[in-house]
């Protein structure tokens, strides 16, 4: 194959506003071109326009190099997750390109444990991540995901959905997932990333099980965890129909909801 056969390098844009961090970035197939993060005090309908422009500028190119679009669905804020999503929606009909969307939790997680690792020694074995943002009154968006400290460049992998939960049932459902689980298939290590402020007494009812190896980290969502996410995606020829893609508008389920009535 001479150079003239190869395929053009594909250019993506990611962006998401489910939390308090606008974030941005610009691919190249997987790699990173560009990212803009900035915590606007959650007023991302005024700056994310003048942030994608920047992105794209520090990119060193156009809106119309751009292959497609990967946006953040959530969950988070109901307000903040319709602003990307309509933006990405617009941009992909007007423009003629995929579009796909990407679990701004999965996102969090990552980015989160790469952030983690960076500044303490990975313990080797399976990490478990709880990616959190709060949704007040108790309850936080979350999920699960297991990460090999040993394949650092590969993202988490899901083992529960996104949701909203209540903190304090959520922390008993890990304890109970993991009793069940043999002393050899436990995780070496745990990680609660995000927005953990509010809830890390309650995580901290783990540190019976892991000690030390509770680990509680403070995250504010990277652009280029979005991006790498989208990425994948896009290179494999998915797209999201545009005119259905929506928002993770997620809900407690029946039983917490009834208990949070309760309280």
């Amino acid at each position: 194959m001479n150079n003239n056969d190869k395929k053009p390098q594909q250019r993506f844009l990611a962006l998401d506003t489910s939390t308090a961090s606008l974030a941005v970035s610009v691919m190249e197939q997987d790699k990173l071109l560009s990212e803009v993060n900035t915590n606007a005090d959650r007023n991302h309908s005024v700056h994310l326009h003048p942030v994608m422009e920047q992105a794209l500028a520090e990119a060193g190119i156009g809106m119309d190099q751009v292959d497609g679009i990967a946006v953040g669905v959530g969950p988070g804020s109901y307000t903040g997750i319709r602003i990307a999503v309509t933006a990405a929606k617009t941009l992909a009909w007007a423009n003629q390109l995929p579009v796909v969307g990407v679990s701004s939790l999965h996102a969090l997680a990552w980015g989160g444990l790469k952030s983690g690792w960076s500044e303490t020694a990975a313990e080797e074995g399976v990490h478990w991540v709880v990616p959190l943002l709060d949704a007040r009154r108790g309850q936080v968006y979350t999920a699960l995901f297991a990460a090999d400290s040993q394949r650092q460049s590969e993202a988490p992998v899901r083992m529960e959905t996104d949701g909203i939960r209540l903190m304090q049932s959520w922390v008993e459902a890990i304890k109970e997932r993991i009793s069940k689980l043999p002393e050899e298939e436990r995780p070496v290590c745990i990680w609660f990333i995000g927005e953990v402020e509010l809830h890390a007494e309650t995580a901290r009812g783990l540190e019976p099980w892991f000690g030390d190896r509770l680990r509680i980290h403070p995250y504010s969502l990277e652009g280029r965890w979005m991006g790498y996410l989208g990425a994948a995606r896009l290179l494999a020829g998915e797209a999201d129909e545009v005119h259905t893609l929506v928002p993770n508008y997620t809900q407690l389920s029946e039983a917490e909801a009834n208990l949070l009535r309760k309280r």
